[in-house]
């Protein structure tokens, strides 16, 4: 297998793992014990883009650092409802033996990352792990493409992003790299399928043939 690309990056929730109900249940777990009230799941969809310990302190104010441990526990201990889409860890280990460069650039706070990471056994796969903790603009902001570019000294036309949000796909285009968007469990299809019309799958095994694509 041969593919024109020499980096990959990668988002995590919706699009390498089925992760967005443990989001919603981790969110609810704390707006019920310290808000009293359980939020919709476009509610907290709504919320998306800052990490979760940027959520957790505006949503909890003084009560913070006990609802982020909280929410941390809740996380790892109810992870086994998530898991990866068929086919994408076979996928990452084909791209990995082809000896492509594989990054993650998600949103989501690097403990929880990690801990997504871990449990579903990619984190070795991945030269390189950019979170919402490590970016001072979050997606739609390209900084995480680009610190990933600036690192390995890509040029943006060898380098594909993969997401499932409208986010990610703004970003790509901003910085120059080829974004691929995944629909088979986006929350925001529409407004995906709007902006990317050019490199939409509906699954994992349309995607690995983009990607190795003579």
């Amino acid at each position: 297998m041969k593919s024109r690309f020499k980096g990959i990056i990668f988002d995590v929730d919706g699009t390498l793992t089925f992760t967005n109900q443990l989001i919603f249940d981790s969110f609810n777990h704390i707006t019920k014990k310290y808000l009293g009230r359980s939020y919709s799941d476009d509610e907290i969809i709504a919320l998306f883009g800052p990490t979760e310990d940027v959520i957790l302190k505006e949503m909890c104010k003084e009560e913070y650092e006990s609802a982020r441990s909280d929410y941390y526990t809740y996380y790892k201990n109810n992870h086994d409802i998530a898991h990866l889409y068929d086919g994408i860890k076979e996928l990452i280990i084909d791209i990995d033996k082809e000896g492509i460069l594989l990054s993650i650039f998600t949103g989501k706070g690097r403990t929880s990352a990690l801990i997504t990471l871990d449990e579903l056994g990619l984190t070795s796969y991945f030269d390189m792990i950019v979170s919402g903790d490590d970016v001072e603009n979050h997606k739609p902001s390209p900084e995480g493409i680009i610190m990933f570019l600036s690192k390995h000294n890509l040029d943006p036309k060898e380098v594909l992003m993969i997401g499932d949000a409208p986010s990610d796909i703004i970003a790509a285009n901003e910085c120059g790299v080829e974004i691929a968007s995944v629909v088979w469990d986006s929350y925001a299809e529409d407004e995906v399928q709007k902006l990317n019309s050019k490199n939409l799958f509906h699954s994992v095994n349309e995607l690995r043939d983009f990607i190795f694509k003579i």
